[in-house]
């Protein structure tokens, strides 16, 4: 079938569609209703059903016949060491660990805070919790304490499960004295922290709380998969509140299996044994959904990876990673290609290595300009598809469906959206938009299955985050526009539209235009205030390694640059050069802190931020640049 007709059929009849689909899950017992409305809109699917996430991700594939091959490759750049763990090894140390659990009060229901490293014992905590219908939480690795604490209140979890530290390029962050001092600073109290002993780091244990992973994995039997609704929390994953209170995204057991084992076909276009890498952490959504979950659904080879783009110890180590373990699609975000063209602009280091086996790169996160998709599609020869998804969504809203039919690339869209997903651009009154303007994308309800039923304890929260401001539809809070072709263009975050003397522009559009430019690596633009125009566009440029021209001259082609390509509407003028851009570990761009910065306004340090310093360095160029605020 032709990706129109798929995506006709689910739009016809999304019961139907999802109800074949999940035909292809193991199921203890099968559902009762496909789509449960009674309660909109806090819909559920397959209510009634019992299946287990971990039965599918692993035992499944021993009982048909893959034991023996891998499931997980555990590649560290930093320690230069790398494993093989097949789904065979997966299965019995899954068992263990859930022995492990069980045998310290941890039942159906209860959670777990994982708060590890990108190690395989990571993936088979997440999955042992699966096992035995814990629910678990994953808090990326060396967060903060305060924002571990506030995480450990929210969903109260009966035990933690940690490692004595994680690497980094040129050093070790211990995670137990993070750990100590969050649970000090926490009002629920865990009964205990079983912690695993990296030889890099030793961590302290406290008598009658912590149990180490070691030991207690000796001890443990074997247990096996239990039964559990398919509406029950597989897990929660908290993600940033515009009020700075993190939101508990949760996600379902059975929705999640559906879902994510049906993409790895129809839009990465990977069949069971293949080896799948996504370039992410386990912290992250796209670690829950494409590192652990839906490559082990699929029965395909996955790689956990720690490293850096660049720096552990070159440019060159996803090229590594690729050519040894032949990696047929690599998922990342752009990010993580605007560092690596940044120090290796020619594609030097690419030369290096076989990557022949490598068929498409997919990048989401952010929002791919189309000098970095052109730049990666160039070096490497394979498709580069930009998909836009989020935490919320669990898995992608708008991707070419390159397991169903490839379709034609525009520079700047994620192509159109996924079946499943029935996406509208619309006005402030809920109108829908002329196909190229600009409005916020919203989906019609019901979202798919394997997207988030609730917020965790928050249900007035997920009314109004996400489902009031446009009755029937979930608001994404992100803001674009649908041309004549269906194509959709995701050109910023709602609060990212600028209102320049009462012309709306895009934020997004901007950075496009000036990451265009050849000495500039990426960019961020935000908006100002102006006395006279309310608002102005500001630049902050980061330029390629190696670039010795007159920085001045840079800016003031950029800022001719903007003024050619979209016009003097832009208002265009105030544009500075920094060393690089302050980002949250996932890579997101810090925009709201930068403009409260540049406006002279009161801000507070990001939880997330990757490196504060970079915040100093961010006002110092503001003040050179002589901007002073409304």
């Amino acid at each position: 079938m032709s990706y129109s007709e798929v995506y006709q059929k689910a739009c016809r009849n999304p019961e139907e569609f999802w109800a074949e689909i999940a035909e292809n899950v193991h199921w203890y017992k099968k559902w009762d209703k496909v789509l449960d409305d009674s309660d909109k809109p806090f819909y559920r699917w397959f209510s009634g059903g019992r299946t287990n996430v971990c039965y599918n991700a692993v035992d499944l594939h021993v009982e048909e016949g893959r034991g023996e091959q891998a499931a997980i490759i555990h590649d560290s750049a930093i320690t230069n060491r790398q494993q093989t763990i097949t789904y065979n090894d997966l299965k019995a140390e899954t068992a263990r660990f859930a022995g492990v659990l069980k045998a310290h009060g941890v039942g159906y229901g209860d959670r777990v805070v994982i708060y590890m490293p990108m190690i395989p014992e990571a993936v088979i905590s997440m999955l042992a919790c699966a096992r035995i219908g814990a629910v678990h939480c994953v808090v990326f690795g060396g967060f903060a304490s305060n924002e571990l604490a506030i995480r450990i209140d929210d969903c109260e979890p009966k035990l933690v499960v940690s490692a004595s530290c994680g690497l980094e390029p040129g050093r070790t962050v211990e995670y137990k004295p993070l750990l100590d001092q969050a649970i000090g600073l926490a009002r629920h109290k865990p009964d205990h922290c079983i912690v695993l002993q990296r030889p890099q780091a030793e961590a302290t244990m406290i008598d009658g709380r912590d149990i180490d992973w070691t030991r207690a994995m000796q001890e443990a039997g074997q247990v096996e998969c239990v039964p559990v609704l398919a509406t029950d929390p597989l897990y929660i994953l908290y993600t940033s509140g515009t009020t700075g209170q993190p939101k508990g995204v949760v996600r379902d057991t059975a929705g999640g299996i559906v879902s994510l084992k049906w993409s790895m076909k129809n839009i990465y276009n990977m069949e069971p044994g293949e080896v799948y890498w996504a370039a992410s952490d386990v912290g992250w959504v796209v670690g829950h959904s494409y590192i652990v979950y839906a490559p082990l659904f699929n029965g395909n080879t996955t790689i956990v990876f720690e490293g850096k783009p660049v720096g552990t110890p070159d440019p060159g180590v996803f090229w590594r990673v690729i050519s040894e373990h032949r990696v047929k699609v690599l998922f990342t975000a752009p990010t993580a290609f605007r560092a690596i063209k940044k120090e290796d602009l020619h594609g030097d280091f690419i030369k290096k290595y076989d990557i022949s086996c490598l068929e498409s790169l997919f990048l989401a996160g952010e929002r791919t300009d189309p000098d970095t998709l052109n730049w990666a599609r160039e070096k490497l020869g394979v498709p580069v598809i930009d998909h836009w998804w989020q935490t919320e969504t669990g898995w992608a809203i708008c991707s070419n469906c390159m397991g169903i039919e490839a379709l034609p690339i525009k520079e700047g869209s994620p192509t159109r959206p996924v079946p499943g997903w029935q996406l509208e651009a619309l006005d402030e009154q809920a109108n829908a938009v002329k196909p190229g303007d600009v409005g916020a994308l919203v989906v019609k309800l019901p979202l798919p299955p394997g997207t988030f039923p609730t917020l965790w304890n928050a249900r007035q929260r997920y009314m109004d985050s996400y489902m009031n401001t446009y009755c029937g539809y979930y608001e994404t809070g992100d803001a674009g526009y649908i041309d004549e072709d269906g194509y959709v263009f995701v050109m910023s975050r709602t609060d990212d539209v600028i209102n320049v003397a009462g012309h709306r522009l895009s934020t997004g559009a901007i950075e496009e235009v000036l990451a265009s430019h050849p000495d500039v690596a990426e960019c961020a633009v935000m908006g100002v205030a102006d006395a006279l125009k309310g608002e102005l566009p500001l630049g902050c440029l980061v330029l390629n390694a190696g670039v010795e021209r007159d920085e001045r001259e840079i800016v003031e082609e950029c800022i001719r640059l903007v003024r050619e390509k979209i016009g003097p509407v832009a208002a265009f003028k105030l544009a500075t050069v920094i060393k690089r851009l302050p980002k949250t570990r996932s890579g997101k761009i810090l925009r709201g802190t930068m403009k409260k910065i540049a406006d002279h306004a009161e801000w507070n340090m990001p939880a997330t931020i990757d490196d504060p310093a970079i915040l100093d360095e961010i006002a110092e160029s503001l003040q050179k640049l002589g901007y002073a605020g409304a």
